[in-house]
């Protein structure tokens, strides 16, 4: 399938922690509990897809430094082109994930200037009449996609992340514009149930899938008008659960535009993103299509 992703790209260094509250001490020496990566929530779904067997249009803002050099060098090395990849930022994104032995995280995220910026969608329309899916980060930049995008009858995914109000300003356009929603139950205000049906009735939305981490995922199906909750896929060794929720909706993806059940979709994402949390990072552990279907049969 032809999958176009925009949306953030930036370099993260992941920090073991000994558990949070952090107590204040003048230095740690935490062994190989330092690292950096090429992440962002853009290139942590176009990686996952290109590693699922999609070909991949990857989208963003970059700055022309040190940082923005490691992060082109790493997208030849995934095999995902950088031709649509704009250094016009004054400097890279960066992001700092303190990490405790549990999994549990916390991000700094440091955007820079990309939240000023706007795609001209010229840039890339013929990318966009000739993708199945439209992957639309929540970023800024990505406004005038979300409507290019609705104007050409494309199907369009959004992760919204965190959600306490359906009427959130800032996540309102990709509410209105997406087919396909994701976000986390952090900070609900309500029951997971209400909150879908909710979120539902005010934009009529075709997907909508509520991550829930150990809990498992919610499943909200228009076809059927149905909210359907499913139990975590059993995972056996948790390392770092940040990037969970990008691989979560980045399998859906792929298997949903594949054709399969919206559940069969999340069966596989749930196996996808489990295994990606036994790493240390929200780019790495992906599964290839094949290896995922191994773990079901």
């Amino acid at each position: 399938m032809n999958v176009l992703v925009s949306g953030l790209v930036n370099i993260e260094t992941p920090v073991s922690v000994r558990g949070f509250p952090i107590n204040y001490y003048p230095i740690d020496y935490p062994f190989f509990g330092i690292g950096m990566n090429v992440g962002g929530v853009g290139y942590n779904a176009a990686k996952a897809l290109k590693t699922l067997g999609d070909n991949v249009t990857f989208v963003s803002f970059i700055g022309n430094d040190i940082t923005g050099n490691i992060i082109e060098e790493t997208l030849h090395k995934d095999r995902i082109e950088t031709k649509y990849l704009q250094r016009t930022l004054e400097c890279s994104a960066q992001s700092v994930v303190l990490v405790e032995p549990s999994g549990r995280r916390q991000i700094y995220c440091d955007l820079k200037d990309i939240q000023d910026r706007r795609l001209d969608c010229s840039f890339v329309r013929a990318e966009i009449e000739n993708t199945d899916t439209v992957v639309c980060c929540n970023i800024n930049f990505n406004r005038t996609l979300l409507h290019e995008a609705k104007r050409l009858g494309k199907r369009i995914a959004t992760d919204v992340h965190v959600l306490s109000d359906i009427n959130d300003e800032y996540n309102r356009e990709f509410l209105e514009c997406a087919d396909i929603v994701f976000l986390s139950d952090e900070g609900l205000p309500c029951s997971p149930h209400d909150f879908l049906t909710a979120l539902k009735n005010q934009y009529g939305m075709s997907i909508i899938v509520l991550g829930q981490g150990s809990s498992g995922a919610t499943l909200y199906e228009r076809l059927t008008d149905t909210i359907t909750h499913y139990d975590c896929v059993p995972c056996s060794h948790v390392v770092n659960t940040v990037g969970a929720g990008d691989a979560l909706f980045s399998a859906f993806i792929h298997f949903y535009t594949k054709g399969l059940s919206a559940a069969d979709a999340l069966l596989r994402a749930q196996i996808f993103a489990g295994e990606k949390i036994k790493h240390n990072g929200a780019s790495i552990g992906f599964l290839t299509e094949e290896e995922v279907e191994s773990r079901i049969r």
